[in-house]
């Protein structure tokens, strides 16, 4: 008896639909989903430490290795021999292609997403590239999700969900941070919170933390030490903070910016790649310390070890306070550098680990400063201010302040920083939105109107499809008829009372209403006489296929009260959309984004 998968499947599916209730189902599929999260996320660990391992190790300690600062541009190599002659497809940047499978692609992610990041992503860092590993563990889970919603036949909502879910567990697996990794899903995944989506990510949240706390125990990637309790008088340092690392957040996404911009300019990819790696290999040389995530130099910070974060082959003297604070500013900018040509020459990796590099030194620096300059009268605690530079870049970069604040709550183990969190998370957040109103992360799409936000209406816009709501059944006429052609080849063949008019290329010029004719029609001593250019008005606004999004077509049809609006692409007229036609399929959207 030959094997039917489909026929297998199918009956799995119904099974399941008859044995659990819905919400039943997404909690079961969201436990599966957290556990494979997890595995995700222990495989790209294991897998980039390995590389690590294999090429040297303790970065530090070897940056003399005569080969060290050629290992970027071997791995850049690498992954793009990997997608051009294997995979033979674009992979696409984390967090944005995510992102994109929502709002375009109704929740699906394409299959090979399930496997390209667990490779690429940790030869791209145990190369040295400078990124981090949470974009591409969000994006295979992520991926692995879609296929259990297809294979379940889940709606667009639960399809979407289940992203959620599958982010949840990456963040919280990686961090060990449950109520951050929920956090992070609703704030980056604009999900509804409500108990139906709750319970879900909650699971997954959970099944993640377990698995690894399985494989790694209660080793954690950030070891902190809290020191004085939070008091009221250093209120002021925080909001400064809270500045400066909004500061850092908007210059860190101008580079990242700038630097897309300037790759996108070449031709060829392994002129990026070249070039890139060149970039990165220089850094490396002088800085070894901005290697691949850069979680241990953080966590030497936190430490206090100075020794080792400033120790350099070409300065072996970095003792005194100011020399290490300039020291730790460099490591800033060659980190924001170094971060954004990865990325931008063809490396996979994300931004996550950086801006938390980024702020730490920041955090770091600054107080340093405080204590060099003796503004108080105690010394302030230099690990405190380490943390909180971290949620304050965290929050300005990626717009995810209640992220940033849970996320350093829970891997200290307390909430006593809870206060100072808050205070720089929230200004660095109004302060970087006012400047650059979207993150990192979804800047590209907000510019392409493709980006769901937690705007309910501009949600169900982003996700509706033009071409779903266009009508084509309207009777074309040419600029060339006469009434006699208008009355026979339209009216007549027509149950519309409007008629598109185009020329001989079929370019659009206008429309002609029924109501405009109505008096003249059966009057033939004037079929001869009167035209179509007679006849004919401007339409109240036309429509640009290629160019107008669906908040934009809903404003012309607001402000010209006209019930229906003609479509053009290239000026060719393509059909009709109708205010009523497209209501409906708001109404309809809106029932199909809502779990």
């Amino acid at each position: 008896m030959k094997f039917n998968l489909s026929f297998m499947l199918s009956k799995v599916t119904t099974w399941l639909e008859k044995k659990f209730s819905k919400q039943q189902l997404l909690i079961l599929i969201s436990a599966v989903v957290g556990l494979l999260s997890g595995l995700v996320a222990v495989i790209l660990k294991n897998l980039t430490f390995l590389i690590q391992s294999l090429l040297g190790g303790g970065y530090i300690s070897n940056y003399h290795n005569a080969y060290y600062f050629v290992f970027p541009l071997v791995g850049l190599f690498l992954v793009y021999l990997f997608s051009k002659f294997i995979l033979k497809k674009e992979i696409g940047q984390g967090i944005s292609t995510t992102l994109y499978s929502i709002s375009r692609r109704k929740g699906f992610m394409r299959k090979f997403q399930n496997y390209a990041s667990l490779i690429t992503a940790p030869i791209t860092l145990g190369f040295g590239g400078s990124a981090g590993l949470e974009a591409p563990t969000v994006v295979s889970s992520a991926a692995i999700s879609t296929s259990f919603s297809k294979f379940l036949n889940l709606s667009q909502a639960s399809r979407t969900l289940m992203i959620g879910c599958a982010a949840a567990g990456a963040m919280s697996s990686i961090f060990q941070a449950p109520i951050a990794g929920i956090i992070f899903a609703i704030e980056i995944f604009s999900l509804d919170l409500t108990l139906v989506s709750m319970i879900p990510l909650l699971v997954a949240s959970v099944s993640s933390i377990l698995t690894s706390y399985f494989f790694f125990g209660s080793d954690i990637i950030l070891h902190t030490q809290l020191g004085e309790a939070f008091q009221i008088s250093d209120v002021p340092f925080y909001i400064a903070l809270g500045i400066f690392t909004a500061i850092a957040s908007i210059t860190f996404t101008k580079v990242y910016i700038y630097t897309f911009k300037r790759f996108n300019t070449f031709k060829s990819k392994f002129n990026k790649i070249i070039v890139g790696g060149l970039i990165i290999s220089g850094i490396l040389f002088f800085v070894p310390q901005i290697y691949g995530e850069g979680y241990s130099t953080v966590n030497e910070l936190l430490a206090g070890n100075h020794e080792l974060v400033t120790k350099n082959q070409f300065l072996e003297n970095w003792s005194t306070t100011w020399l290490v604070i300039l020291f730790l500013l460099l490591l800033v900018i060659f980190k924001m550098v170094a971060t954004s040509v990865t990325i931008a020459a063809g490396g996979i990796g994300g931004i996550f680990a950086p801006v938390l590099f980024i702020g730490s030194m920041i955090g770091h620096c600054y107080a340093l400063i405080i204590n060099a300059l003796g503004i108080t009268k105690l010394p302030v605690s230099v690990s405190q201010y380490t943390l909180v530079g971290m949620a304050g870049l965290m929050a300005g970069v990626m717009h995810a302040p209640l992220t940033a604040i849970f996320l350093i709550a829970e891997i200290t183990s307390g909430y006593s920083l809870f206060i100072p969190l808050m205070i720089t998370a929230a200004i660095s957040y109004v302060i970087t939105s006012q400047f650059q109103p979207n993150s990192v992360y979804t800047m590209e799409l907000a510019e392409r109107g493709d980006l769901v936000t937690h705007n309910k209406d501009q949600a169900v816009l982003t996700l509706m499809d033009i071409r779903q709501v266009i009508e084509t059944n309207f009777k074309v006429l040419t600029d060339e008829m006469d009434l006699e052609q208008i009355v026979n080849e339209g009216v007549v063949k027509s149950n519309r009372n409007i008629f598109p008019i185009v020329d001989e290329n079929h370019i659009f010029k206008g429309i002609i209403l029924l109501d405009d004719i109505r008096t003249i029609m059966f009057d033939k001593s004037l079929y001869n006489e009167m035209g179509v250019t007679d006849l004919m008005q401007k339409a109240p606004d036309v429509i640009e296929l290629q160019e107008c999004k669906m908040k934009d077509i809903m404003k012309k049809f607001q402000d010209t009260n006209a019930w229906n609006l003609p479509v053009v692409k290239n000026g060719k007229y393509v059909g009709f959309i109708s205010k009523s036609k497209l209501l409906t399929a708001y109404r309809q959207k809106l029932i199909e984004v809502t779990v």
